[in-house]
């Protein structure tokens, strides 16, 4: 018989307990790699620590605070919080429609004094928590059926349309292929699948209509990046070049010749993987991938030592995400997908980014933490 009163649950572990269950191995990779993001601000800047590379570590240093806080705190809790987090990120991208900052073209920011908080990627980390508190409700008869998807598609419509409005297609996309990963790993069958992409590719024509002037742009200039080189092609052509130029083994650090003499654009932001393979060439880039990949091992193996559905899911959401930032940021800039302005983890410059991608990191390691707690379906303790 199962249990259904919490007072049954496992004895409660102390902070020190919990930190030294911490996976220590995982956050020494974060770190590692986010180090090498701080060289290479520094490298950006002409060996100077100002005005990147300085305001990075003090953000990561916010953001550890903020991961190993997530990370303490109790897996039930965050299940409870999921919904009511989820309704504050949606509540702030429609804050967006109305008190949002303008910058480079869109309403993306809300100014909190302090710093511009841009809500589209808290969603990121707050659809998946949500996603995964649904779905852990679920049976597999229910995940067959068409009516019980239904809520978690309206949970993942809502703020991509609203960040669409922005406009953020980039983000959009991510958020839309986010909750796809976790619409399958919670059992989704494939003929929703099917249909889900027989309905997108049908309304492609539509949807182009929608898009805005610089969005068809970046579209065509994937297609043939060369009928513009010194205008719309000449973010992905310069960035083709720097890959290249950098061979094997790299220039060296901070002597990379397209970024340090401003031919490459936005090399502190979207085009940092540019830089760092100019400066490291083909082994360097490896290594880092090589670095994105173990975290991404550690991910999938925590969610496998979960016991609770819930753990689990919300672990391959949070690895899914991680995947799909890294994946689409070095084939933007290698021209294997259009430019869509998405960072790269832990590398790029950024505040909001690097902040929900830390407590995103700190809910995996609460999973990992409290893995031997197994939860029901109506979120007590073992009501098999």
């Amino acid at each position: 018989m199962g249990m259904n009163l919490e007072k049954f649950n496992q004895p409660q572990l102390s902070i020190g307990q919990k930190l030294l269950h911490l996976n220590w191995g995982l956050v020494l990779i974060v770190g590692v790699i986010a180090g090498a993001g701080f060289a290479m601000l520094y490298s950006a800047a002409n060996g100077n620590v100002d005005p990147w590379a300085s305001r990075q570590m003090v953000r990561f240093g916010a953001g550890f605070l903020i991961m190993i806080a997530a990370a303490l705190i109790d897996i039930r809790h965050w299940m409870r919080l999921a919904y009511p987090l989820y309704v504050l990120g949606l509540a702030l991208l429609v804050l967006v429609e109305f008190r949002g900052t303008i910058g480079m073209g869109a309403q993306r920011w809300i100014n909190l004094g302090l710093f511009q908080l841009q809500p589209s990627e808290v969603m990121k980390v707050t659809l998946v928590l949500a996603l995964a508190r649904y779905f852990h409700g679920g049976t597999p008869e229910n995940i067959g059926r068409l009516t019980f998807l239904i809520p978690p598609l309206l949970m993942v419509v809502a703020p991509v349309v609203l960040v669409l409005k922005q406009p953020d297609l980039g983000t959009a996309i991510m958020l839309t292929i986010a909750a796809g990963a976790l619409f399958f790993l919670a059992g989704a069958r494939m003929w929703i699948f099917a249909i889900v992409g027989g309905a997108g590719l049908a309304a492609i024509p539509v949807g182009w209509q929608f898009l805005h002037a610089y969005q068809k742009k970046r579209v065509l200039t994937f297609l043939n990046p060369e009928s513009d080189p010194l205008g719309s092609g000449y973010h992905i052509m310069q960035s083709k070049i720097a890959l290249g130029s950098g061979g094997l083994f790299g220039k060296g650090f901070m002597l990379g010749s397209q970024s340090h003499l401003n031919f490459l654009p936005e090399k502190h932001t979207d085009f940092i993987f540019t830089m760092f393979a100019e400066e490291f060439g083909l082994v360097g880039g490896l290594a880092l991938l090589g670095l994105y990949a173990l975290i991404l091992v550690y991910g999938f193996g925590i969610a496998l030592r979960s016991r609770s559905h819930f753990g689990r899911l919300l672990a391959m959401g949070v690895s899914s995400t991680f995947f799909v930032y890294i994946f689409v940021n070095i084939a933007m800039v290698m021209g294997l997908i259009p430019v869509v302005g998405v960072p790269l983890p832990l590398v790029s410059y950024g505040g909001t980014a690097l902040l929900s991608l830390m407590f995103s990191f700190g809910l995996l390691l609460s999973v990992y933490i409290h893995r031997d707690i197994a939860i029901g379906r109506r979120g007590l303790v073992d009501d098999d």
